[in-house]
C-alpha cells in the first residue's frame, strides 16, 4: 500500500515562543537594535606646540626680518583659553629637553637636545592652532582671547628665556601678520600638548 505524505501545519506555538523572546531582548538589550550613535568630538583643553628642527627660521613682519636663527628649533605656541602657568611650565620644560638632535660622538640619531647643542629657539605664537572647523569655514572660539593672549605668551618667551640661555630665546610679534620662513632639518616635526601638565607639575628632573 502507497503512503501518501502530507504537508505538517506549521506549528503555531513554535513562532508565537520565538516573537515572544525576540520582543524580550528588545526591551532588555536595546544596544543590539538601537542606531548607531554619533562620534564624539574630543575638545581639546591644553597648551599646544609645534615643534620643528630647523636648519634656519625667520620671522618677518611688513616686509622686515624682526627674527631669525639658525640651526635650532621653530616652535609654534597655541594658546587655550583655559591654559595656566602649569601648562607653559610643561612645555617649557618639554621642548628645552626633547632629544631631536644627533650625537656626533656616539652616532645615535635621537640623543641630545637644543640646550645640549647650544642650540636657538624661535617661538611664534599662532592662535590657529586652535581652528575648528565649522562646515568649511574655521572657528577660534577656543584659542584664548587677545587681550590675555598677549601677557601669557610674553610670560612663555620669559619662561624659556630663565630656563635656558636668554639671548638664543627669540620671538615673533604678537598679533601681528607675519612670514615665517623655515629650512626644516629633517624633516623633522612633533605635536606637543600640555595634557599631562598636572600629572608632571611636581618634576624636576626629565628622564634620560
Amino acid at each position: 500500500m502507497n503512503l501518501v505524505k502530507t504537508k505538517q501545519p506549521p506549528n503555531f506555538s513554535h513562532i508565537l515562543a520565538t516573537c515572544t523572546v525576540a520582543a524580550k531582548l528588545r526591551r532588555h538589550r536595546p544596544y543590539c537594535f538601537s542606531a548607531p550613535r554619533k562620534r564624539r568630538i574630543l575638545e581639546i583643553t591644553a597648551m599646544r606646540a609645534v615643534v620643528q628642527r630647523v636648519a634656519s627660521a625667520s620671522v618677518e613682519v611688513e616686509g622686515r626680518i624682526v627674527s631669525a636663527i639658525g640651526p635650532g628649533l621653530l616652535v609654534l605656541v597655541g594658546l587655550h583659553e583655559s591654559d595656566a602657568d602649569s601648562d607653559a611650565e610643561y612645555i617649557c620644560r618639554k621642548v628645552l629637553n626633547m632629544r631631536l638632535f644627533p650625537n656626533e660622538k656616539t652616532g645615535k640619531t635621537w640623543d641630545q637636545n637644543v640646550m645640549q647643542k647650544n642650540l636657538e629657539v624661535l617661538l611664534v605664537s599662532q592662535f590657529t592652532l586652535y581652528g575648528i572647523l565649522k562646515g568649511n569655514k574655521p572657528d577660534f572660539h577656543v584659542a584664548m582671547p587677545p587681550e590675555k593672549a598677549r601677557p601669557f605668551y610674553e610670560s612663555v618667551v620669559e619662561k624659556f628665556r630663565k630656563a635656558y640661555t636668554p639671548d638664543v630665546i627669540k620671538d615673533g610679534i604678537f598679533g601681528a601678520m607675519m612670514k615665517v620662513n623655515l629650512v626644516n632639518d629633517g624633516p623633522v616635526t612633533m605635536q606637543l600638548d600640555s595634557v599631562q601638565a598636572s600629572r608632571n607639575t611636581n618634576d624636576t628632573v626629565e628622564a634620560s
